[in-house]
């Protein structure tokens, strides 16, 4: 829970509360995009740097194939009722069991009942998760990639040019390995615990997840669009895709260009009450 970001609280309400990862388990690495033997020359890669922002609470589904999520409680207008958050658990793409827990909690969501989550007990967020998220910004070196994200202070790290290791323990971040495609950064990650979601709709996945981002400009360098695409035999029918696009600005979480700090209440209980917002956190006594 960001404070006083008051009006996320009343996106983000639902799911179970995350727990520790299964740290000791480990998965045989999905093969990710084959490493480039060469690196890519700098004048032909693409500036990704700089804050970028987006405005709606998740990824946006495409219009046509197999894609994310939608919330089946609409407003007058059409849009999304963020205050009742009711996953499509009719979507295609989900096996049964998967289905029933995004049954389960949209049941939640239209009694206005929201669960803990990842985001608002301050837990690392997972892939895609966190693409909903913001704002986020991107470090590029000649190896390595480095995702910064506000939502308190989480780090993500995209090595270049290197395949999966043979064998890898599951994280929250699982591991990203990442190369260039012209002006397309490609970044394939495997290895996710199973203890983040998909999205909003408490969607599960399981350690067999495998992520693909691609992240281009477009709009004259203005936006910053990431295609996703999800594969996971544990948990989804078919393999199914979705989009975020950020743009440049100034978000509140950011000022001068540089991120703001955010300040985080783990493990806050009030998630549990009815379109409850919490109170900020209020020392017993002064720290000095």
């Amino acid at each position: 829970m960001y404070l006083p970001r008051c009006d996320l609280l009343l996106v983000v309400t639902l799911a179970a509360a995350a727990v520790t990862p299964a740290s000791a388990q480990t998965v045989a690495a999905t093969v990710g995009p084959a490493a480039h033997g060469g690196k890519q020359g700098s004048a032909s890669v693409p500036d990704l740097s700089g804050i970028w922002n987006h405005s709606i609470p998740g990824f946006e589904p495409l219009a046509s194939g197999p894609t994310a999520l939608v919330n089946r409680q609409r407003r007058a207008n059409g849009t999304g009722n963020i205050l009742k958050l009711v996953g499509d658990y009719t979507n295609p793409i989900l096996k049964p069991q998967a289905a029933e827990i995004v049954k389960k909690h949209a049941e939640l969501g239209l009694k206005g009942i929201g669960d803990p989550n990842t985001r608002n007990q301050c837990w690392p967020s997972g892939v895609p998760f966190i693409f909903t998220e913001r704002p986020t910004e991107l470090l590029q070196t000649p190896n390595k990639v480095t995702i910064l994200y506000g939502h308190d202070h989480q780090v993500r790290q995209v090595r270049l040019n290197e395949p999966h290791p043979a064998r890898v323990v599951p994280s929250w971040y699982g591991d990203s390995i990442g190369h260039y495609e012209g002006d397309t950064l490609v970044v394939d990650t495997v290895a996710l615990s199973a203890d983040t979601f998909i999205d909003n709709y408490r969607t599960p996945h399981t350690t067999q997840e495998h992520v693909i981002e691609r992240y281009s400009l477009s709009n004259g360098g203005a936006a910053l669009q990431v295609d996703i695409r999800v594969e996971d035999p544990g948990a989804f029918n078919m393999a199914w895709s979705a989009r975020q696009v950020y743009r440049k600005g100034q978000p509140l979480e950011s000022l001068g260009g540089q991120l703001l700090e955010a300040i985080c209440s783990e493990n806050n209980p009030n998630f549990l009450e009815p379109a409850s917002v919490s109170p900020i956190p209020v020392a017993g006594k002064p720290d000095f």
